[in-house]
């Protein structure tokens, strides 16, 4: 039950993502949680939508790989293995705070999957 809630979780924090980066990438809030002027959060709208995509079809695997109820474990191994791999990408590249926001959840919920 808890490796279920943890990866519900991080599929959440996906779809979240997706909104911030696909629709308010340019407005106050997503200018504000990413700390962009609105010259290079308008610059940078396209790219941003682009990695919110991304960031939808991750939450579609884990929706998808938990749907699949028994039968799920290795979608939901893969697609938390990938967000881990990002997660540890953005934070070595980018910010790493990314690291907690994103890599470390869905490293709890890995470790909860393999527990159950």
């Amino acid at each position: 039950m808890i490796a279920l809630v943890l990866i519900a979780l991080v599929a959440l924090l996906h779809l979240y993502f997706l909104v911030l980066e696909m629709f308010l990438w340019t407005k106050p809030t997503g200018r504000r949680i990413f700390n962009t002027t609105p010259e290079f959060a308008e610059a940078s709208k396209t790219l941003a939508a682009n990695q919110g995509l991304y960031n939808g079809f991750l939450a579609a695997g884990l929706v998808f790989g938990l749907l699949l109820g028994a039968n799920g474990g290795p979608v939901l191994i893969f697609f938390l293995a990938c967000v881990v791999v990002a997660g540890i990408y953005g934070a070595a590249t980018v910010n790493k705070r990314i690291f907690f926001v994103q890599a470390l959840p869905a490293l709890l919920a890995l470790g909860a999957l393999f527990l159950k």
